[in-house]
Parts: structure tokens; sequence; C-alpha cells
């Protein structure tokens, strides 16, 4: 099997080397998203360990601290997606098909890969489509009025990477499975 493309129940994420230049970038990009995720989450566990400190000592909580919490946590979480993907670090129940021929186990890769791509496309849209309604009712959050609309727009990033991930492997496991003899 050529070496540029991946196996069989696993991404090429082992090497960078192993995507083609298409597919380095967007590992990278998708590297750069997951520890700009991984910031905003530790930046979250410290603003409710001074919220907590602050309610407990000084009767001063962060305002509007759940909000925070609730908004960005879902786009730090969205940003782990592609990454996860690519790297893959999705969960599989390989336990019916490991027995079955390379070409097989590709092409279900590719399949499910496909199905990552097309449902994190549906995401991207519907999610889109929700910003926009937001934005259109100037929606905002309770205690710190900020824009509810914000929050939904700070996860298409996320979704939109995980559905180029998806399609991009999916590519990648089908080329493999063309390379492997019969």
């Amino acid at each position: 099997m050529h070496n540029s493309l991946p196996t069989a129940g696993t991404a090429p994420s082992g090497s960078p080397a192993a995507f083609g230049s298409y597919g380095r970038a967007l590992l990278r990009v998708s590297q750069i998203a997951a520890i700009l995720g991984g910031l905003a989450l530790v930046g979250l566990v410290i603003m409710s360990l001074i919220s907590v400190v602050g309610r407990k000592l000084f009767s001063m909580p962060v305002p509007g601290d759940m909000e925070v919490l609730q908004m960005v946590a879902a786009a730090a979480c969205a940003s782990f997606f592609a990454y996860c993907h690519l790297s893959g670090g999705d969960v599989k129940v390989d336990f019916f098909t490991q027995r079955a021929s390379l070409r097989t186990r590709l092409l279900l890769d590719a399949t499910g890969s496909l199905l990552v791509g097309l449902f994190a496309t549906l995401l991207t849209w519907r999610s889109a489509v929700g910003v926009l309604f937001m934005y259109e009712v100037q929606e905002t959050s309770a205690i710190l009025e900020w824009p509810m609309w914000l929050a939904q727009a700070a996860m298409l990033p996320g979704f939109l990477l995980l559905a180029l991930s998806g399609f991009y492997l999916a590519s990648a496991y089908l080329r493999a499975r063309c390379e492997v003899k019969v």
C-alpha cells in the first residue's frame, strides 16, 4: 500500500507526512483550533475558580459566570471535533469487522468518514441559520446581555472543519482501498 494513505481503522495522523498537502494544512488548522479550544477551557476553569472563591470569601462571584461558561464551552468543544476525527480519536466498534478484508474495512472507514462529513455539513448549515435568526431577533443573554448569535457563530468554524475533515478522510480511505490488491 502507498505510504501516503491511511490503513484500515486508523487515520493517517500518526505522521503528518502521511497526509497530502491539503491534509497537512487541514491537520494544522485543526490542531490550532483544538489548542485554542483548550486554552478557552483553561480560561473557563480559572474564571470558575475565581467566581467560586469570590462567592465564598467575599460574596462577590463573577457576574454572569454561568452564561460565559455555557457560551465559551460550546465553542471550545466544537473546536476539538476535527482534530479528533483526523487523529482517529472517534469511537469505533470494530469487533464485528476485525476479520473483514482490508478492502472492506477501508470501505467502512470511508463510509463512516463520509457520514461524519455529511452530518457536520448539516450542523454547520443549521447552526448558521440559527445564527442569522438570533441576529435578526437580537436575542441576548439574561445577565450580561451578550448577543446570543455570537456564541452560536463561534461554533461554526469547528463544525466546518469537522465537515472538511470527514470528506478528506473519506477520500483518503477510498484512495487507499483502490491501491489494495484483491
